[in-house]
């Protein structure tokens, strides 16, 4: 009896300290894409992992793909899984590829394959998207432009599947102008917030000189804050910073309604609410694939883009509350004392919902 206890205490303790067997796992869940610009062609090397490749293909056997006269063989399955999911364009055109070729990288446990994207003139920027293995939620593509000796990179998962790149050309810098001047305009136009605080200075009126100072107070005062938050000297929170432009919106409408004779100080408040809107655009930017080498273009162009939009609503409301004003000089002003009380409430609204309620009420 007590041998019996004896053996089983004996294997008891075998299968406790028994080597583990290895667990069946994706060792790199990663691929790499690296691009490099010429003047006639983009040429291209793309690094799959042999489990990503014969998960997708149902190979039976993933390691024989590190047999180069296997792995030739599955050539062409190889380039037309991941044609589908790789895209390249050059100012918005889709690049057709051409799969140059295919290298065993026993040592990575991987393939690379060559492809080549000709161009009838150099890129000005260059558009990636990529999402080359969606069974693996953990799968990452790093992606590395090369244009001349400078070096671009980015990474890419199933939360972010493009990249864009400006090159370094004449063509590159109006490349970014257009795409960042537009980013501006569609900003402030579905902003409502400074839409709100803008016409909220504008509607005690004044004189077109008074209207101008207001407006570029505010230009010149966003400008600043947000090329120091895009540069990160000054990155304040985002859950400070919106609930600040609420409440800048709801004391723009209190002076309204409080201040009926004195001094107008509508061109320092427009300054230093200003500041705080600054940081507020930059939020908008920071989400965005910025050119470093282009960074300067690119807020310039995104402000004039900003500007643009403003002064299309500027010339707009003044013009409109002029024309009453000049038409009915009563309803002019109750229209002010109106409009003030809305931009109050506004502004409380965003203020509470967005200091308790940051994902939306």
């Amino acid at each position: 009896m007590i041998r019996r206890w004896l053996m089983i205490a004996l294997g008891v303790a075998l299968l406790i300290h028994a080597p583990a067997e290895p667990a069946a796992a994706h060792p790199v869940p990663f691929s790499y894409f690296d691009l490099r610009l010429h003047p006639g062609a983009l040429e291209g090397s793309l690094v799959v992992h042999m489990l990503d490749v014969a998960h997708d293909l149902n190979l039976p056997a993933a390691d024989r793909l590190l047999d180069p006269a296997f792995a030739a063989q599955q050539a062409d399955a190889i380039a037309k899984l991941l044609q589908g999911r790789l895209a390249v364009r050059s100012g918005g055109a889709g690049l057709n590829p051409q799969w140059t070729g295919l290298e065993v990288l026993p040592d990575r446990q991987s393939v690379r394959l060559r492809l080549r994207f000709p161009m009838a003139e150099p890129a000005a920027a260059v558009t990636i998207d990529a999402h080359l293995f969606p069974y693996d939620p953990n799968h990452k593509t790093f992606v590395n432009v090369y244009e001349g000796g400078e070096l671009t990179q980015a990474i890419l998962d199933r939360g972010r599947t493009r990249f864009e790149y400006f090159a370094g050309t004449r063509q590159g810098v109006w490349a970014v102008a257009q795409r960042f001047g537009a980013s501006g305009v569609h900003h402030i136009l579905i902003g409502p917030d400074h839409l709100l605080f803008l016409v909220g200075l504008l509607l005690p009126g004044g004189s077109i000189k008074r209207l101008a100072l207001i407006v570029t107070a505010f230009t010149v005062a966003h400008s600043v804050t947000l090329s120091l938050a895009v540069l990160r000297v000054v990155t304040p929170p985002e859950r400070i910073i919106e609930p600040a432009i609420a409440l800048s919106i709801v004391y723009v409408g209190l002076d309204n309604l409080l201040v009926r004779s004195g001094r107008d100080l509508r061109v320092w408040i427009a300054f230093g609410f200003g500041l705080i809107h600054g940081f507020g655009f930059a939020n908008v930017l920071s989400d965005m694939d910025l050119p470093s080498r282009a960074l300067g273009w690119t807020l310039g162009s995104f402000n004039l883009g900003v500007e643009a939009g403003q002064l299309l609503v500027v010339v707009c409301a003044a013009s409109a509350l002029a024309a009453l004003r000049s038409w009915n000089a009563k309803l002019g002003r109750q229209i002010a004392v109106a409009g003030s009380v809305v931009v109050m409430a506004a502004g409380a609204f965003w203020f509470v919902e967005r200091l308790f309620f940051p994902g939306g009420i």
